[in-house]
């Protein structure tokens, strides 16, 4: 799995919303139309008014490399260029390892717990 995470800056709130909106129907034809895209988020940030938080995640590099082909890659660039980006910070992580945040029990775990044969 590749997991992308990031932020977006925008001059305003306002723009930061307009982005939002605007980039909806990519978000969700990059969704349902690519294959191997599991989520993918571009969305406001409660904290930062003018910040989009950027949450994707692909299945394999195949998968990512063929989004930075599509053209709802290339829309989302020009609609985040055309509303006047201020800043970015994103980086892709590879993870090779997923499990529950919850054990059995309910409890929030740190550490990795289940045994290698469950995963």
């Amino acid at each position: 799995m590749i997991i992308i995470a990031g932020t977006i800056d925008f001059k305003d709130n306002e723009t930061r919303e307009l982005a939002v909106q605007r980039s909806r129907t990519l978000q969700e034809s990059t969704r349902l139309n690519e294959p191997g895209c599991e989520v993918y988020y571009f969305g406001a940030d409660p904290c930062v008014d003018n910040r989009i938080q950027v949450y994707e995640l692909w299945v394999d590099e195949q998968s990512l490399e063929a989004h930075f082909r599509h053209a709802n890659y290339h829309g989302m660039l020009e609609l985040i260029q055309e509303l006047g980006l201020v800043a970015a910070d994103t980086a892709k992580f590879r993870c090779d390892l997923t499990e529950p945040v919850y054990d059995e029990s309910f409890t929030p775990r740190a550490d990795f717990f289940t045994s290698q044969d469950a995963r």
